[in-house]
């Protein structure tokens, strides 16, 4: 997909990342085209999912969501009927706000945010390590987010 994007698709793209409410006839003057076809390629953009979608950027402290922990996750099995049963039970979890499955020591790498550490302990023990297979699990607390930025 990416070789298919010219450069005014990429210059589309960059400026919604920057601000994905600036409006079509903005992006059309900043990238030298007319509306129609900036409007046209912005909604093929969004149809051929290169843009998933918008969403607002709020601040988790100000929501009462700032304590951030990463837990490495060991599961006792890594079938693929395992990885899915797991796959499918994070998505599930609101707390997690990040799964990656990982190539190493651990299986996964989850990112999990919530009001305090006590919280984050109520998480771990009742949701995260109750999740189908999970085996092992070591938690890294962030003290503070030095990057922290959404593609």
């Amino acid at each position: 997909m990416e070789s298919q994007l010219d450069r005014f698709d990429r210059k589309i793209v960059s400026l919604l990342l920057s601000d994905g409410r600036m409006p079509v006839t903005e992006i059309a003057q900043k990238i030298g085209l007319s509306k129609t076809p900036c409007q046209m390629r912005v909604n093929r953009l969004r149809k051929e999912g290169v843009i998933r979608g918008f969403r607002a950027v709020v601040d988790p402290a100000k929501l009462g969501q700032e304590h951030v922990a990463f837990v490495e996750v060991r599961l006792t099995d890594t079938t693929e009927d395992a990885l899915t049963a797991f796959n499918a039970a994070a998505l599930k979890v609101p707390e997690i706000e990040q799964a990656h499955m990982i190539a190493g020591a651990f299986d996964y790498l989850l990112k999990v945010r919530t009001r305090d550490i006590r919280d984050y302990r109520r998480v771990l023990g009742e949701v995260i390590s109750t999740l189908p297979f999970v085996g092992h699990t070591s938690t890294h607390v962030s003290m503070e987010a030095v990057k922290d930025q959404a593609f």
